[in-house]
């Protein structure tokens, strides 16, 4: 871990593109399964996976996700359902409707907005299943009126037996309306692309391994993506008032994800530094992930010292952190001077948890220094915008020279010609 002055650390991540190697396989398959469609993805499903399925054990069927509900406990299910609540009422406050402003002349301006069609959602396997993550893709998709949410995961999520039960359990409270069981960069073509078993979508969402997100980032144009998604990132901005062992805690929250996840304290008090330092030590020792979480200490944690909190707060913008925790005794003067993160967590009881999975907002945030330009996920990544125009007589008359002079200007004589043939005394419909 890296203590010292900001200016010794480097602020800025390296996205992962994958190596050579990597890409060339994702090419492969994505091509093989835009070619071949299932007869692709059941041969690459048995490759990496080690799972042999026919086109027909593709779907889920709902005796599997009624089974699911007979393997989770009643308090995970009661958990559950109040966090797609607190989701759910979230996302409804981003909803808009379509608009229309009509001038006297009959000139008509306005917006369309429509929900997607078809979403695909991409559940990861490996370290960890996340049912949180199926809320946070799923809700805002529902809120916006997506009519129909598909999902893909590996066919092992949960080991041996097959799917994990809270994946499935978590899929059908969020409103999933299929459920297939492929993973990898072939899943993702799958739902790009379509075969005789999956129909193609029209956005991608959903966390995965470098393969994954190769293959979104390969995708992407066909299908729109949500984002590639980097390690997570957690940033505490703190001064004497913070309780150390509440910032540790909460570093230790984003360090257990994996080897590559960030936890970063900035402070002007050397005392804070030192005794998190000390309660880092002391806690991860405890954790299950012990190994993980201290890895990714190692490699990409910090503590960075600075002169005053104006200091911390220039190098919190250019960190442009996924989480922000502002542990300080004003936190609210601050606020208004952060300028990029994904999430501000506020005072010493928002744990970066309480966003991850109950307050409401969205916890798929814009990593790797994006969020100096994106957003969380929200209800506008599933609605699509049409323009509307309806010009009057009236309005062409007097625009009409402005339109004509602006087409010539760029050598587009028939944009001129365009609009001046319905000055030639006919009637304009």
């Amino acid at each position: 871990m890296y203590i010292g002055k900001a200016d010794g650390f480097r602020l800025e991540r390296e996205s992962e593109y994958g190596s050579p190697e990597q890409n060339a396989t994702v090419r492969e398959v994505v091509e093989a399964v835009r070619r071949e469609g299932d007869e692709a993805l059941l041969r690459y499903t048995a490759a990496f996976d080690k799972v042999t399925l026919t086109p027909g054990q593709l779907r889920v069927t709902e005796e599997e996700i009624q089974g699911a509900y007979a393997k989770v406990e009643p308090e995970f299910l009661a958990a559950l359902r109040q966090a797609a609540a607190n989701i759910t009422a979230f996302h409804e406050k981003q909803k808009r409707g379509s608009w229309m402003d009509v001038a006297p002349d009959g000139t008509m301006l306005g917006m369309a907005i429509r929900p997607l069609r078809r979403v695909g959602l991409y559940v990861p396997g490996g370290k960890a299943a996340y049912p949180s993550s199926v809320l946070m893709n799923v809700l805002p998709a529902k809120v916006a009126g997506v009519p129909e949410i598909a999902m893909v995961t590996p066919p092992a999520t949960g080991g041996r037996e097959g799917i994990d039960p809270y994946i499935l359990v978590a899929a059908a409270e969020a409103g999933v309306t299929e459920m297939y069981r492929v993973g990898g960069a072939q899943a993702v073509a799958a739902l790009a692309y379509g075969t005789a078993s999956i129909p193609a979508v029209d956005k991608i969402c959903g966390p995965g391994n470098i393969f994954v997100a190769l293959a979104k980032r390969a995708v992407y144009g066909t299908v729109d993506i949500d984002s590639i998604a980097g390690p997570s990132e957690i940033v505490v901005l703190a001064d004497d008032s913070a309780d150390p062992r509440y910032v540790a805690a909460d570093m230790l929250s984003q360090a257990e994800h994996d080897e590559m996840a960030s936890a970063v304290l900035v402070t002007p008090s050397q005392a804070l530094a030192a005794a998190v330092e000390t309660e880092l030590e002391r806690q991860v020792a405890a954790l299950p992930r012990v190994d993980i979480a201290r890895s990714s200490l190692e490699q990409h944690g910090a503590i960075l010292i600075v002169d005053s909190l104006d200091e911390g707060l220039d190098v919190v913008n250019k960190l442009a952190p996924e989480h922000l925790e502002v542990m300080t005794e004003e936190p609210m003067e601050l606020l208004g001077r952060i300028e990029t993160a994904g999430a501000i967590f506020i005072g010493p009881y928002s744990s970066e948890p309480v966003g991850d999975y109950f307050a409401g907002p969205n916890h798929i945030l814009p990593t790797n220094g994006t969020a100096r330009f994106s957003s969380p996920l929200n209800v506008d990544d599933f609605l699509k915008k049409s323009s509307l125009i309806r010009y009057s007589k009236q309005a062409l008359l007097r625009d009409a020279a402005g339109i004509a002079t602006l087409a010539r200007h760029e050598g587009l004589e028939g944009h001129a010609r365009a609009v001046e043939i319905r000055l030639e005394g006919r009637e304009t419909k």
